[in-house]
């Protein structure tokens, strides 16, 4: 039988993700290019999608898009967009069915149950990223210490159990107006720059890379295997001058080093020729409770 939303739920992010940009939505719709607004912009263009707080937000907002294209080198991450927009309710089933018999058991139970879906969906992945795969995922980001994602140099999703009383495991409104969002949208696995082919001028492109770590002990790239360096940062800049010469719109989130280091300017020298904002945030991923505090990020635009 066909699954219905009883209520309107606008879409939003299914899974939390490190860096997620729900807490800044009201920044960057601030900063949105006027042509947004003038439908001159019909393309919507995100290299790393992440939870796709930015994109769930303009993807509802503005109609005048017609073309929306996500990217991200995290293969599970794209898996799992793609079983939500292909399969929801094959997948909310799956995930129901996780859900019911996590809670059917005690706590110490829980935390074996939790580690044995991870051991299986670490193998799973290698071969076929289906719905069964994608439900793993989601219970695994549901229940997992901070709803991280993290994996290590095998490339093997490694956060432990969470302790959570009571998680909300399967938001079957949430993934049902996921889904329907998703349905207008090309969610690709690749680098940052296969999105290249996409932008022309009538096209906006949103950026929220790994961000360049504010302390030693701050940094959290293992989105992917292979971390984000700060080569990588100098990488993605040289591509935001290239956007620019299309005559495309871009905005880009990311940390502010002077945060930690007032002498830093590494993104004042790399987006010099660029608008260069900076807004509060809080950190949510540092484990230390002091951490969790106001701090400066920032928006980049090229308008």
């Amino acid at each position: 039988m066909t699954l219905i939303v009883e209520k309107l739920c606008l879409a939003k992010p299914f899974l939390k993700w490190a860096g997620g940009k729900g807490q800044l939505i009201d920044e960057i719709e601030q900063r949105l290019p006027s042509e947004l607004r003038t439908s001159e912009i019909d393309t919507y263009v995100e290299p790393f999608v992440g939870g796709g707080a930015v994109f769930f937000y303009i993807a509802q907002k503005y109609k005048s898009i017609k073309h929306f294209y996500l990217f991200d080198i995290n293969g599970d991450l794209v898996g799992c967009y793609n079983a939500v927009k292909h399969n929801v309710e094959s997948l909310i089933a799956e995930l129901k069915s996780l859900q019911s018999k996590f809670f059917a058991f005690g706590q110490s139970e829980q935390e074996q149950f939790y580690l044995d879906i991870r051991k299986r969906f670490n193998i799973e992945k290698l071969s076929d990223f289906g719905v069964k795969t994608a439900a793993k995922l989601i219970f695994l980001n549901k229940t997992c210490y901070n709803g991280l994602y993290r994996v290590n140099r095998k490339d093997e999703f490694n956060v432990p159990f969470g302790h959570y009383k009571n998680p909300t495991i399967c938001d079957v409104e949430k993934l049902l107006a996921a889904s329907e969002v998703l349905r207008k949208v090309q969610v690709l696995r690749g680098d940052f720059e296969d999105s290249d082919k996409y932008i022309d001028e009538k096209t906006f492109v949103y950026l929220d890379p790994p961000y360049r770590p504010i302390s030693p002990t701050a940094s959290f790239t293992s989105y992917s295997k292979d971390d984000f360096s700060e080569k990588e940062q100098i990488r993605l800049a040289e591509f935001c001058r290239q956007i620019d010469t299309k005559g495309a719109k871009f905005l880009l989130s990311n940390s502010d080093p002077k945060n930690e280091d007032p002498r830093d300017r590494f993104f004042d020298d790399q987006y010099s020729c660029f608008t260069i904002y900076k807004v509060k945030a809080t950190r949510a991923i540092n484990c230390i409770g002091a951490g969790r505090r106001a701090i400066n990020e920032l928006i980049i635009t090229n308008y």
